[in-house]
Formats: structure tokens, sequence, C-alpha cells
């Protein structure tokens, strides 16, 4: 038998090796693939516009297919917090799927960025018949919590310098690639949603990076960083604050 998308056309080749590639769904079989791909959807977004808000349903789990998003929440002070940045291959909004809770944070496209998007109906069902799914998923709950308590326990003992280091190697590592300058990160961050991912300030990041433009530890050209001399920051990034 063969499986139709919703629109009444075999599923993509190109969406099949991208879904198969997401670690959530690596234990499937190619035609449970394409049973899964006949209950998405397509959902493309521009740069700025919010996939969801928090507080909105969580009735859909999204896979990224391209583009960079942020998941952010506003603290008590009425600054944003960036819990994270989300990536091809990554799934985003599962907690509110499996809960049935509202969405606990609001997520944003950085970059135009399209996703498939499953229902909650379709993923439950996957995940009974496909136990290995159900734990995969509990992996990647654990690796946001663990990130959860990393980003809490940098901003409460790491001082600016260091959690900025630590920030721009984590980018390099997951984002980066090589040039003759060094590792440039691919995505472009404004100084403003730096400061977000470190809970400072843009001024502060600002001042920061110009110091280390100054040291030749980084470059920064049009919103690009470079990391140009990683082991400043790497012994930065070891730094606790006594």
């Amino acid at each position: 038998m063969k499986y139709l998308t919703l629109e009444g056309m075999p599923p993509s080749p190109e969406k099949r090796r991208l879904l198969a590639s997401v670690p959530l769904f690596a234990s499937l079989e190619e035609r449970d693939l394409d049973a899964l791909l006949a209950v998405t959807t397509t959902r493309r977004l521009a740069p700025r516009e919010e996939l969801f808000h928090k507080g909105d349903p969580g009735e859909q789990l999204y896979v990224v297919m391209s583009g960079r998003l942020k998941a952010k929440a506003e603290g008590a002070d009425g600054k944003e917090v960036i819990f994270s940045l989300m990536g091809p291959r990554e799934v985003i909004g599962e907690i509110a799927l499996l809960d049935s809770n509202p969405r606990s944070a609001t997520v944003e496209a950085i970059e135009a960025s399209e996703l498939l998007a499953l229902h909650r109906r379709d993923f439950l069902l996957v995940m009974e018949r496909h136990p290995k799914v159900a734990i995969r998923l509990a992996g990647i709950l654990a690796g946001r919590l663990r990130r959860l308590s990393d980003l809490t326990e940098d901003t409460a003992f790491l001082t600016l310098p260091s959690r900025l280091a630590k920030k721009l190697l984590s980018l390099a590592e997951s984002d980066g690639i090589p040039t003759p300058e060094g590792t440039r990160i691919r995505i472009r961050l404004p100084q403003s949603e730096l400061g977000e991912l470190v809970s400072t300030s843009r001024e502060s990041v600002n001042k920061l990076l110009r110091a280390w433009v100054q040291e030749g530890v980084v470059g920064v050209d049009r919103g690009f960083i470079t990391l140009r001399k990683r082991r400043p920051l790497e012994a930065l990034s070891d730094l606790w604050m006594v």
C-alpha cells in the first residue's frame, strides 16, 4: 500500500530523509515514516514571526526542516530570556503535547524557517505503536531539563565574560563553519539577543565584544561572529566566580 500526503501526492523523498535523520524518529521504518508524513502539514515562518506564544494551547509537535528558532519567555523584570536555540532536525513543542497544558514558552523564528507539524492525536498513536519513539522522547526531555539547569547555574555562578565565552563556544560547536580567520557562527544574532542568551543587556555584550575584537579574540561582521582565538574563550568558560 502506498501512503499519500494530505495533498494526494506520494511523500517527498527529501522530507522522508529529513524525518529519518531526526533522532526522535530514527527507529521508524520507511513505511512508518511515510505514514507519519501523510498526517503532517507544513508551516513556514518569516524572521521574527512566532510559531506559538506562551500560554497558547499545545496541540502540535513541530520538526524543524530548515531555519533557526528561539524559545523565550519574559522575566519578572520585563526582560526577555532565551532558553534555547533550535535548528534543523530538532523537535519543538513536545512538553505541552504530552501534558495537555498551555505552551510553557514562546517560540519565534530567528530566520526564515520551515517546519513539519504533527497533531497530538497522531503523535500519541506513533508512541503507542513504537515504544522506541517514547524512549527517545524521554531522552530529549531530559536534555532540555539539563540545559535549563545549566542556564540557571551559569547565571548564578559565572561572571558575564565566562557566560558569553561559554555561549559563543557552544554556538561555534553547533553552528560553526571553518574559515581562514577562525570559526564563524552561521547564525546572525543581534547583540540584544546575545544579551538575552546570557542574561545581560545589549550594552554589556557590546562592550565585551568590542574589547575582544581589539584583542583579536573574535571578529564581528554585520552581526556574524568569528572565533579567532579559542583558547582565551575556553579559559574564560572554565572560570567560576568565587
